[in-house]
Order: C-alpha cells, then sequence, then structure tokens
C-alpha cells in the first residue's frame, strides 16, 4: 500500500483535492492523508468547504494562518517537515506527495518533501500566465520544476512544461479535476434557494468576484469598474459576493455606499460551493478576476469575463467562454453589451473536462 501526503491550503484547492481523495479511497492500493496547512481559515472560505464537498475533517491541521509570502511559505515549510519526519520515525513514511494548484502551501510542501527524497505529483501543472510579477506564477514554475509526475489539465500545460525542458515520462495529461466537482456537486447545488433568496431569476442576472490587486487596490480602477457595474445593473441585477480583501479596499477608498445604495446589486459575504455554484450555474454572464471560475464557466457554459490581462488557462478563452478584460472598464462595458445584446461568442467544454479527472491520476498514482 503506498502513503500518500495529500496538501491543501486554501479555497481552490478543496474542490481540487474532493474527486482525488475519493478516487483513492475507492483504491485498496493507495492511503491518503489529508494536511491542511490552514493558509486560509475562515468558516466560510474553508470548514464549510470540507462539509459540502464530502471530505472527511483534515487527518492533520496545522492552522498556519495569514501572513507575508515569505513567512507564511516558511512556516509551511517548516510544519510540512516536521509531519514527514515524524511519519517516517514511527515506521509509517510516505511514499508519495500529492499537491494541487498554485497557493504558497503547494510550493512550500513540494521543497519539504523533496528534499526528504519523497517523490511529488504536481496537479494542475504546467499551467503559465507568463507574468511574473503573480505570486502564484512563480509558485507554480518552482513547484513544477522539482517534481517527477506532472498532471495536467489542459494541452497547453503539456506544451509550456516541454518547452522548460521536462522529459515527456515525467507528463501526464489528465483532465480537470476542477470539473470533476463542477459535475459532481451541480445538481445538489441547484436545489440551495440561494436564487429566491436574493431575488433573482435563471439567466437573468450577473455574478461579479474581484479580489486582485489590480483591479481592487487603486480607487479609480475600482471606481471605473464599479460605474460600469452599476450601469449594467439598471438592465439585469447583479450578485457580488465580496471578497474579505475587496470589502476593505471599498472602506479603504470610501465606496461602499456606491454599491450597497443600489438595489439592483446584491452585496453578499462570501459564499459556500453549493451556494456559489447555484448562482455561478444559472447565471447569464460572470465577471471575474478569479482562475477556477474562468474553468468552470467554460463547462457551464455560461459567458466569462475576465479582469485580468492574462490567464494561465488559456483553452477557456480560445476554446472556451472566457474574454480578457484586464482592468480596462471601457472593455468591460463592450463585452457586457454583447452578453445583453445576444451577441457574445460562443464557446466549448475542452477534451478531457469530463469529470473523470481525478480517476486517471489515480491510475497514474498506481504506475509510478
Amino acid at each position: 500500500m503506498k502513503r500518500i501526503a495529500c496538501i491543501v491550503g486554501a479555497r481552490p484547492n478543496f474542490m481540487k483535492i474532493a474527486p482525488i481523495l475519493r478516487a483513492m479511497k475507492s483504491t485498496p492500493e493507495l492511503k491518503p492523508t489529508l494536511i491542511h496547512t490552514g493558509q486560509h481559515y475562515d468558516k466560510n472560505l474553508s470548514d464549510v468547504f470540507f462539509e459540502e464537498l464530502g471530505i472527511s475533517r483534515p487527518d492533520i491541521s496545522m492552522g498556519i494562518g495569514s501572513g507575508s509570502h515569505g513567512k507564511q511559505t516558511a512556516e509551511i515549510l517548516v510544519g510540512i517537515e516536521g509531519i514527514l519526519v515524524e511519519a517516517a520515525d514511527r515506521g509509517e513514511p510516505f511514499d508519495r506527495m500529492v499537491v494541487v494548484g498554485d497557493v504558497n502551501s503547494t510550493v512550500a510542501a513540494a521543497i519539504a518533501a523533496v528534499k526528504l527524497h519523497i517523490p511529488v505529483a504536481h496537479v494542475e501543472a504546467g499551467l503559465r500566465s507568463f507574468d511574473r510579477a503573480m505570486p502564484e506564477e512563480i509558485n507554480r514554475l518552482l513547484t513544477d520544476s522539482i517534481c517527477d509526475m506532472l498532471l495536467v489539465s489542459e494541452p497547453e500545460g503539456v506544451v509550456n512544461l516541454k518547452n522548460e525542458g521536462h522529459a515527456d515520462s515525467k507528463i501526464h495529461l489528465v483532465g480537470n479535476v476542477m470539473i470533476d466537482t463542477l459535475l459532481h456537486q451541480v445538481k445538489i447545488a441547484k436545489t440551495s434557494g440561494v436564487l429566491k433568496e436574493h431575488g433573482v431569476e435563471p439567466r437573468n442576472y450577473g455574478v461579479v468576484t474581484l479580489h486582485r490587486p489590480a483591479n481592487v487596490d487603486d480607487k479609480k480602477v475600482l471606481g471605473a469598474l464599479l460605474d460600469v457595474l452599476i450601469d449594467v445593473s439598471k438592465h439585469m441585477k447583479l450578485v457580488f459576493p465580496i471578497h474579505p480583501r475587496t470589502s476593505a479596499r471599498l472602506k479603504e477608498h470610501g465606496l461602499e455606499n456606491v454599491l450597497q445604495s443600489n438595489p439592483n446589486i446584491v452585496c453578499l459575504g462570501p459564499l459556500g460551493y453549493n451556494d456559489f455554484l447555484c448562482l455561478t450555474s444559472q447565471a447569464k454572464v460572470i465577471v471575474t478576476d478569479s482562475g477556477g471560475l474562468q474553468e468552470e464557466s467554460t463547462a457551464l457554459d455560461v459567458p466569462c469575463l475576465t479582469m485580468r490581462p492574462n490567464t494561465e488557462r488559456p483553452i477557456t478563452v480560445t476554446s472556451g467562454t472566457s474574454t480578457l478584460v484586464g482592468s480596462d472598464a471601457d472593455k468591460l462595458q463592450l463585452h457586457l453589451n454583447e452578453v445583453l445584446g445576444g451577441t457574445y461568442k460562443k464557446g466549448e467544454c475542452p477534451q478531457l473536462w469530463d469529470g473523470n479527472a481525478a480517476q486517471r491520476i489515480v491510475e497514474v498514482l498506481l504506475k509510478s
């Protein structure tokens, strides 16, 4: 039996690890141990996801918490190293580690394992925005450089890894585990009463999420984007679950009342996965700077206006429903008008985004 250390730390990781854990637990040859670093530790950003996604409580919770990138990464590295050494000392060493995504927990855990000669598999390997100002891009590059198993969600990722000199034997195109979770949960999610609660009807509202510094830190930029949203809300109700970081910036810039005084923009706190999926799956359009939502919107066939100048998920733009908008308010207005007018582009779901990525990952793990 292979003992597998599975690492999560932040909200996006939970949706990725859930189907992998299910597939592992139905495979007698694998014994997963779920380690939660606690990089995100807010009930709405963390605990509720375990409950809704059917993930058993973590076997080990580290409770690292927030901090600067350096501090957080260092504390996770030290903590994970201790867990791995302790397991070996009691005669139950881990045979492999699985890390997902691109957060600080991902790279820190991978470094700790590799230095202890534990091989690491990276789920979502090969994604590149080619923007090294993004902390996530640094995490992706570093993690892929030290992993022996690179599990890729889209063909462009394979191209990127080969261009970086990774051996073909390390690279496995397995599909997208985020879509596994989405397809597993969407029927359950649609039973949520969140649409009725907030007075919106299917395909007649938009969902907005913004949290990246380029969109919310500059008052002028954020103000211009809000002006567009307010204008569009005259024609279509908007639901805006506000990230804690964005909430702080709205207060700091004195823009809170601009949103809250508008009855056609429903401002909410962070939502659980099922409530949020209920909203996104039945929306007319999604406006977001989230990476995962670009993928989910493509699988759901919902137009997605991505408030970033680049993306590490290019297939969502070339084949899917996403369009890169950056922080450009005029461009946002243009594409929202296309959605309202019924002229926005059509997309299609990429190959292998079929709900079986986790099973393919388990098959690769069994062969290693």
